[in-house]
């Protein structure tokens, strides 16, 4: 297939779906967990769910780099352009994620702080050119897809020996993350789900390979495919995942073969690590402190590290009281578990980070499963008053 249509193609995603009845075994369930926020939004706009059998099931993960980021470090920002007087660079999606008293960036923004939306940290290199007199911090966030642009900002600032710039790091890394869920104790106290596979990662994988899964794949038994972000893809890589389980394999395999190699970009990982190292530990919402899960700067970049630049004040953080979003992003919940969700909870007036971001799943139960989900109960209840 070469065109985006092809992969939307009705014709084909029925043949898909018969051939995912056909091989799904009716005495079990499959639970697969699609870490990816771009899978989740995927499955729910093109109704890949309703595709599928009874029994085969999709599990929401913590594949979304704006809802991972605990509420401490979203503080943190806020105070380097409060109390700091710097001019904060943000990409779109952190600007409404609320921290501590729900306070976000963009509230901070109206209160008079100069925080400023970005597309990219060459945007941020600009303007701390064009802002010789100020701090100028670029707020990166992001999973390994995110952070080669970052590193190729802490070059350029070094090259052209910009002073006035540095970077707030909270890049995190997936594989750390998967093998958490399945592994940690202190997770587990949120509660347990099934888990038989994972739809890994595409825009991760194409950076860092598929081969970071292959070891998670024989340690714990569980298959993996990396998934493209189209409905076919999504799908293709689900009939993969239960061949694989009623086969007795735990493999990785590559569906997104037309953007994932084995070895993926080495120029990419070459330049993120001349640039960046490993943290011993970092917190996660939703999942609290994971081991080497995440990316600091490395000592020879230390005058361009917002965290050696600025003293930031230890904090008492807190989640929103009643905001699901820890057990969302671990599977334990779905959106619709909270009681928040729909109510006070909308995209427009989010009370977690779930509800902000284009792949958090609260928003996309909102903006395609709401009526979907909501329309069962609502029969049931019109045929409770027929009757």
């Amino acid at each position: 297939m070469k065109y985006v249509d092809e992969f939307r193609d009705r014709e084909l995603a029925e043949k898909l779906a018969s051939a995912i009845r056909q091989e799904a075994k009716p005495d079990r369930k499959y639970y697969f967990m699609e870490f990816c926020g771009g899978h989740t939004h995927a499955i729910f706009r093109y109704g890949v769910q309703d595709l599928m059998p009874k029994n085969v099931e999709f599990v929401h993960g913590p594949g979304c780099p704006v809802c991972v980021l605990p509420v401490r470090r979203l503080d943190d920002a806020v105070e380097i352009a409060e109390k700091h007087n710097a001019i904060l660079c943000t990409y779109g999606d952190m600007m409404r994620v609320p921290g501590t008293k729900q306070r976000s960036l963009i509230r901070a923004k109206a209160d008079g702080a100069d925080i400023r939306m970005v597309y990219s940290t060459t945007d941020a290199l600009k303007i701390a050119r064009d802002n010789p007199d100020r701090q100028v911090v670029f707020f990166a966030i992001g999973f390994e897809t995110t952070t080669p642009p970052t590193a190729v900002a802490i070059r350029l600032a070094k090259a052209g020996s910009l002073k006035n710039f540095s970077v707030f790091c909270n890049h995190v890394l997936t594989p750390s993350a998967i093998q958490h869920i399945l592994q940690s104790p202190e997770v587990r106290e949120l509660g347990t789900v099934h888990i038989d596979g994972f739809l890994g990662p595409s825009h991760v994988s194409s950076v860092i390979g598929y081969e970071p899964y292959e070891f998670f794949a024989e340690e714990f038994q569980k298959p993996v495919v990396i998934a493209g972000f189209e409905p076919l893809d999504v799908m293709q890589s689900t009939h993969m995942l239960i061949r694989q389980i009623n086969e007795g394999r735990h493999e990785v395999e590559n569906q997104y073969a037309r953007v994932v190699t084995r070895e993926g970009n080495e120029k990419a990982q070459a330049m993120v690590a001349d640039v960046l190292e490993l943290r011993s530990s970092f917190e996660w919402r939703g999942l609290g402190t994971v081991p080497y899960s995440a990316l600091r700067i490395r000592d020879e970049y230390a005058e361009f590290d917002a965290e050696k630049r600025f003293e930031l004040t230890p904090k008492k953080s807190r989640e929103v009281k009643s905001c699901e979003c820890p057990a969302i992003l671990r599977g334990v919940k779905k959106p619709t578990d909270c009681k928040l969700f729909g109510t006070v909870c909308r995209p427009d007036n989010p009370m977690g980070s779930c509800m902000v971001s284009s792949e958090g799943a609260c928003a996309a139960y909102y903006t395609y499963g709401r009526q979907r989900a909501a329309a069962p109960a609502e029969e049931a209840a019109r045929e409770g008053e027929a009757a």
